[in-house]
């Protein structure tokens, strides 16, 4: 069912630091810097990218495990490049080699894991923890 999802698949995204993602902004930190938050949020894009589009009707992938090392700080105005590498398929999860690098250096680096899953199902089971229910 997921044969299009194999190893080697990479999804790529970019953004530009800007005073709405810096750690100052965030909460995070006392910096105006790109937040460590917000660059695990563009490796998940980048794995998103990867292989979203590939899936059947109804499916998609979300976050599992994130474990990544922010290794440099990226000033307002840079733009930074997050970049997902699938490197092993188990069934339906998927672990992704992320990086993330500014217009200098290599900025961020570490492993991303996803699981495939039917929406549907998905969102049922979520919403089955509502107290409104």
């Amino acid at each position: 069912m997921f044969e299009r999802v194999r190893r080697g698949l990479v999804g790529e995204r970019e953004t530009m630091v800007e005073a709405g993602n810096t750690a100052q902004h965030l909460g995070s930190g006392a910096v105006s810097v790109f937040a460590t938050p917000e660059m695990v949020r563009l490796m998940e894009r980048a794995a998103v990218a990867a292989v979203d589009h590939l899936l059947p009707e109804g499916y998609r992938t979300v976050g599992i495990h994130v474990d990544v090392r922010h290794l440099a700080a990226t000033p307002l105005g840079m733009t930074v490049r997050a970049r997902a590498e699938l490197l092993d398929v188990e069934g339906r999860k998927l672990t992704f080699r992320v990086e993330a690098f500014d217009d200098v250096e290599k900025v961020g680096e570490g492993v991303h894991r996803r699981m495939i899953v039917r929406l549907a199902k998905f969102k049922e089971r979520a919403q089955s923890k509502s107290p409104t229910m």
